[in-house]
Parts: structure tokens; sequence; C-alpha cells
């Protein structure tokens, strides 16, 4: 996962002085107004006859669709499995050949806002690049990607790469962020755009993913404001089923807003119904001084 490193920045919290020593506070629950989802489309599945392709070292979604001239959406269609955040090397994947059968309806992706698109420089002169996008919806979507676009002032494009987010599923009236890292060096007045590429609702019968709580999460900013320990307890609240895999998801705003780090935190073993574990880590900003700390959790089978 990303490893983000501090940069230097003002040392104010939203709102307040700035004390000597952390600046705790307790994470609130957020109350959304959501709106409901579209309904699902007619699409098809793939042809009956796929290839099956093995992961090799540096191979990503977006490479393997284009080898075979399909679509992302296609590729995450047709493997409902697969964790584009953890594509594995030695992992086999049903690719399409993309002929239609009709039939059976598959997921649709589901357009959702970009609420901001923002680049923050480094020392050595490459700069990382984050977008908040939003669930305005009353359903939980999954697989979310994202290409990110460096522009010049003239319009023409200094670089891309496509990019998946740090959990495989958002939840409804949740914003989260995907982040790219564009090494030196990046033009100077070059401006960020991001357009989603893939984001699909997830089927009210999918019991991949179990609920959480986390009771009484605190947050302690340093006096800097350049990072915030997170720490608490997560627990299973699931009636049946046992999580292979927990993560926790620190996303770090600055006093207006804007996304100045993240970190992706996992549990060290399994988190079965009732059980709970606690946490406790850091994420750090790469701009400005860090004012809030929002936490997003992940609980899959």
């Amino acid at each position: 996962m990303l490893a983000l490193l501090a940069a230097c920045g003002s040392a104010a919290e939203a709102g307040t002085a700035v004390a000597s020593g952390p600046q705790p506070y307790l994470t609130a629950s957020p109350s959304p107004s959501l709106t409901p989802l579209p309904p699902l489309t007619q699409v098809f599945l793939p042809s009956p006859t796929p290839v099956v392709y093995v992961v090799v070292a540096g191979d990503t979604l977006a490479k393997i669709a284009a080898q075979y001239n399909v679509t992302v959406d296609a590729l995450l269609a047709a493997n409902p499995g697969i964790q584009p955040t953890a594509l594995s090397v030695g992992t086999r994947l049903t690719v399409p050949s993309g002929s239609a059968a009709a039939g059976e309806p598959t997921p649709t992706a589901v357009a959702l806002p970009n609420l901001q698109a923002r680049c923050w420089p480094e020392a050595r002169g490459g700069a990382w690049c984050f977008a908040l996008f939003h669930n305005p919806y009353g359903e939980t979507v999954e697989n979310l990607s994202a290409e990110f676009s460096l522009l010049q002032a003239d319009g023409s494009t200094a670089g891309s790469q496509v990019v998946y987010a740090p959990l495989d599923i958002l939840p409804a009236g949740r914003s989260m962020p995907l982040a790219a890292y564009f090494p030196a060096a990046v033009p100077s007045g070059a401006a960020v755009r991001a357009q989603l590429l893939t984001s699909i609702r997830l089927q009210p019968s999918d019991a991949r993913y179990l609920p959480v709580d986390l009771p009484q999460t605190l947050v302690r900013v340093d006096g800097s404001g350049r990072s915030a320990e997170v720490s608490g307890r997560a627990v299973s609240t699931a009636v049946s089923g046992t999580a292979g895999t927990l993560w926790l998801l620190a996303v770090a705003y600055d006093a207006a807003g804007e996304v100045v780090g993240m970190q992706r935190w996992q549990a060290p073993g399994t988190l079965s119904p009732g059980e709970g574990v606690q946490f406790d880590f850091q994420v750090a900003s790469l701009g400005p001084a860090i004012g809030t700390v929002e936490l997003l959790v992940e609980a899959r089978k």
C-alpha cells in the first residue's frame, strides 16, 4: 500500500490554535443524504469460451484489458472475486472474448461525482495527486478505478496512468480518494484530471463483505500538523461469517477540506462475529497541516 511521505505545511488545525502536544478528537459518524441508485439495466455476459490469463509481475487490470482488447468493466464482470488493489502474481483471470451472449444481466457501471482533484509536489520534483469520489446513492459500489492525466497549459497531456481505489468498496453516502504518483519532473503549472473508469453496484445478494463497527475511534494530530495517530477498536457486527481480510483507510484532510494524505491498515488475522481487534497507526500529510481524519472500513470473507 501507499507509504505516504510527510511534506511541510502550515501547522494549524481547522479553527483551533495548535498546542505543543497532540490534538485528540473523536471521529464522528456521517449522516448522508442518499438518493436511489439507478435501476439495473440489461447488459450481457461475455462469450462462454473465454481465455484464462495468469498474472505476471507488473500486470494491472488495465494493462491486461488493453492486451486482449476488452474493457476493464468486462474483465471485472468476468472475475467477480478479484481484488484490483491486491492483484497477485499467479492469479488466474478469466478474460472475456468480447462477444455477447444473450440472457443474463451483469452489474452496471455507476457514475460517481468527483468532488476534487489536486496534486501536492514533493522535494524530488514528483507529485502525489488525489481525486475524491463520492457515492451519493443508497447502495454500496465496488471496484473503483480512474485514469489520472497531467495536463499542461497548452492542453497537452504530460503523463497519465490508471489507478485503483485503496478499498474494494465505497459505502453509501461516503467519499474515498484515489491516488496517483507522478515521478519527476512534473511540469510547472500542470493540472490534474481524474476520470472514473469503473464503479460497479454491489448486488443485495452479495455476501462477500461483512459489517464492522468502529466505536470511539480517537485521532491525535501532532503539533506540526504533519501527521496524525489513529487508534481504536474494530468490532465485527456480523451474525455469521468470518472476515479473512480487514482493512481500515484513514483519509487526512486539511482545513479547506482538501485530501492531503491517506494510509491503509490491515488487521493481522481473521475476525469472527462479535470479535474485535485493536488498531493504532499513523497517516501523514503530503501538503498543508491535517485538519481532520476520516475512516473507512472493509471486512471481506
